[in-house]
């Protein structure tokens, strides 16, 4: 990603965060549950054998680093938000993203391919934010579109109260939008059945989520 595109990515969050506290003050009643579920299919399947291709393993190496990155997020929601709606989300990709994770690792190791280094859940030096989930980084594993930085991390967790949650919403939202286009691009593209299942389950659920997100952050 060029400097030109960093800086304009990261303004963008910044006017969002700064203006989405007022819209989460106003904000209220019930903003739904998302429709991603630990229960689904292929969410809780075995080590994959069948049929796959090299589409399928970059899709699981590019996915499991990138759900790790949305866990981590999540989970400082529990003492850092102010709102109650803010938890309730961070609870439930917390809950839905760590069995994909699960999955995913089994898959992996089934194809003989690497599985991603626990610890890898944040982007990379030079990592392209936006680039399409189907190229790879210095480290030989599949760049992941939506990534935060390490700067973006930090930011985040020096954030409390209603800048934690406005912070939080911009940075997930933009952080789904890359886990859908990489299992578009799966569903486009893999051979795997299970893992084109876990990509769709994934569009649909993130999808959901994203509008769950933005109508909190009066954009809805």
């Amino acid at each position: 990603m060029s400097d030109k595109s960093t800086r304009a990515r990261r303004a963008a969050l910044v006017v969002v965060t700064a203006t989405a506290a007022l819209a989460l003050t106003a904000c209220g009643g019930d903003s739904g549950h998302s429709a991603h579920s630990t229960n689904s299919p292929s969410a809780t399947a075995g080590p994959s054998t069948g049929p796959h291709n090299a589409q399928d393993v970059s899709f699981a190496q590019g996915m499991i680093p990138h759900h790790r990155q949305a866990v981590e997020m999540a989970a400082l929601a529990s003492d850092r938000a102010a709102s109650a709606e803010v938890k309730d989300l961070a609870a439930r990709i917390e809950k839905a993203q760590d069995p994909e994770i699960a999955t995913m690792t089994g898959w992996l190791r089934s194809w003989g391919a690497k599985v991603p280094a626990a610890g890898s859940s944040a982007s990379m030096p030079g990592m392209d934010h936006s680039g399409p989930s189907d190229h790879s980084d210095h480290s030989g594993m599949p760049e992941m579109s939506g990534m935060m930085s390490t700067k973006d991390m930090a930011a985040l967790k020096a954030a409390s109260g209603k800048e934690f949650d406005a912070m939080f919403l911009a940075m997930m939202v933009e952080h789904h939008k890359g886990a859908v286009e990489m299992a578009g691009t799966e569903k486009a593209k893999g051979r795997s059945a299970p893992a084109t299942s876990l990509a769709d389950d994934i569009i649909t659920a993130q999808n959901a989520e994203i509008t769950e997100m933005n109508k909190l952050l009066g954009k809805g």
